[in-house]
């Protein structure tokens, strides 16, 4: 019995990568998964402590209201009855992402005569910890709050919660005991990334602010360089490809990992659905699967423009080469979408999630349109890398039709802008994608920018993935000092607040927005806010 049970194990081992949610489309899935799992990296693991107890205050002038002040020593935890302490907030100190474990001891000659239940909730910004969960009004999974109950039978008892976590603040309540006395004896927490943490020296000229988001961007990158590029470590735990775009980018000026960009690339491409199009997210447990039916058509044709960016760095022809079937379907099942006026049509079925910003009333038309073209272009600029352009010949015929009708519907030459939809919208971003396609020059972009953003009715960004865009249009229209002050302005918004990582949605106008219903579940780490590493070390003239 136990000999047939190994072969069974062994069997279903063989079978996990090659067996579960390949794509069908792509006759090299099985071997992809397998190229995927071989440049998965080996996790770096560190043991840290807490460093201080401290208090939350109410603050009307800090992040959601709240701040911490240090209290002390974490020593009385360890020689006083810890009923005495039940609430307590410890600081780590920075941003952790992994495991945390525990031992507790009596203080007593008495033995335990009955359960201890303890409550661990783990917060990344001091608001989680003041923000009462239930009822729970958000429109995720409850289960994402990190908060934590476990009954231990006996004392002394070693234990561990059982789900990795991402934090900086833990605090501990005592739910129930006897009368005994306990304390903790021991206290540790295992932090885990695919890399070290690395120290960028910046040039003397560098404002000490930037070289604070300089900081903690790379915080916020390594946080979310597990075995994929995960967005969020908190939450959602699973690779996105617009966070892999951004993530890579950011990489490729600091920690250079870019065995992870090749996991992440092939991963994506052999769990694509059986048309070919890439799945927007995928899930490493328990086997590498997509989340079905997830598809966005912007994030399928950054693809492209992430492979393109990957053979730059790295030269690697050969993930290049095997991918670029994958390049070459999303362009396919983009121009699907558009009307024979070679316009993007928000109507067409199927009608795909279109991401671009978590922001509400902001009309897309006119961005993926200016998206579509850039990936157009990028991906004939990855054609010529490999030596492909004659399999591609009517690329770049087809940017110019598009860029054509795009002027002709979307640009409105008197006020010198780009309006989408039907209410003729003007947003920073349709102005954005316009710039970046080259739909617009640089003269005309500049002026749209400059018109968009001294409109206070014009829709703003509301994430820093959108910003990151923003930042871009400015650079590449020569508004370098606009674009360093936003960077300023922005992130370093965000640092002026307290963030150690930076967050996922950030207003400044609102501290407590959510796409989600309830700001506590909103990721604090968040893979697409990161890119203030690639911008300041890639344009050190500009930024330094």
């Amino acid at each position: 019995m136990k000999k047939h049970l190994l072969i069974l194990i062994g069997i279903l081992s063989t079978c996990s990568l090659s067996c579960f949610a390949q794509s069908k489309y792509y006759k090299a899935s099985k071997e992809w998964l397998q190229k995927s799992e071989a440049s998965k990296p080996a996790l770096i693991y560190k043991e840290h402590h807490p460093l201080r107890i401290v208090n939350s205050v109410k603050d009307a002038n800090a992040y959601q209201g709240w701040r911490m002040e240090e209290v002390g020593s974490i020593d009385p935890l360890f020689r006083e009855s810890l009923k005495k302490h039940s609430g307590v907030i410890l600081d780590f100190g920075e941003h952790l992402t992994g495991d945390f474990t525990f031992s507790l001891k009596l203080l007593s000659k008495a033995v335990s005569d009955a359960p201890v239940r303890l409550k661990f909730t783990f917060a990344e910004v001091p608001g989680e910890l003041n923000t009462p969960f239930d009822p729970y009004p958000g429109g995720l999974s409850r289960a994402w709050l990190q908060d934590e109950v476990i009954t231990l039978m006996t004392v002394p008892i070693e234990a561990s919660i059982p789900r990795r976590v991402s934090f900086r603040y833990l605090k501990i309540d005592v739910l129930g005991s006897s009368s005994f006395d306990f304390a903790f004896d021991k206290m540790s927490f295992k932090a885990q990334s695919a890399v070290e943490p690395i120290r960028m020296d910046l040039a003397s000229t560098t404002d000490p602010l930037i070289k604070q988001i300089n900081e903690v961007g790379l915080s916020t990158l390594k946080e979310c360089m597990q075995t994929v590029y995960e967005d969020g470590p908190k939450r959602d735990r699973r690779l996105w490809i617009g966070d892999l775009y951004l993530e890579a980018l950011a990489n490729a000026y600091s920690y250079k990992n870019h065995a992870l960009t090749k996991r992440c690339l092939y991963l994506l491409a052999a769990l694509s659905n059986d048309e070919g199009l890439l799945h927007a997210t995928v899930m490493e447990d328990p086997q590498p699967h997509p989340q079905e039916g997830q598809h966005c058509l912007d994030y399928a044709l950054i693809y492209n423009v992430a492979l393109l960016e990957y053979l730059k760095a790295t030269g690697d022809r050969e993930t290049a080469n095997d991918l670029w079937p994958v390049a070459i379907r999303q362009i396919e099942m983009a121009l699907r979408q558009f009307s024979p006026e070679m316009i993007y049509d928000m109507q067409k079925p199927p009608i795909y999630w279109l991401v671009f910003d978590w922001k509400d009333n902001y009309d897309r038309q006119a961005s993926m349109q200016g998206l579509t073209i850039w990936a157009l272009l990028h991906s004939y600029e990855l054609a010529k890398m490999l030596g492909k352009e004659k399999e591609v010949k009517e690329w770049p015929a087809l940017a110019v039709q598009m860029k054509k009708a795009a002027r002709k519907y979307f640009y409105d030459k008197k006020q010198g802008v780009i309006v989408s939809g039907e209410t003729k919208q003007v947003s920073y971003l349709s102005q954005v994608w316009m710039i970046l396609s080259e739909t617009l020059t640089l003269k005309e972009g500049a002026r749209a920018m400059k018109t968009a953003m001294s409109m206070p009715d014009a829709c703003y960004p509301g994430c820093p993935y959108a910003y990151h865009y923003v930042v871009e249009a400015l650079l590449k229209c020569g508004m370098n000092d606009e674009a360093k002050k936003l960077l300023v302005d922005y992130w370093g918004g965000m640092v002026k607040k307290g963030a150690d990582t930076f967050w996922e949605v950030y207003d400044p106008n609102n501290d407590e927005l959510s796409p989600y219903g309830f700001f506590p579940i909103n990721s604090y780490c968040h893979a697409w806010s990161c890119t203030p590493v690639y911008f300041i070390n890639k344009y050190p003239d500009i930024f330094q």
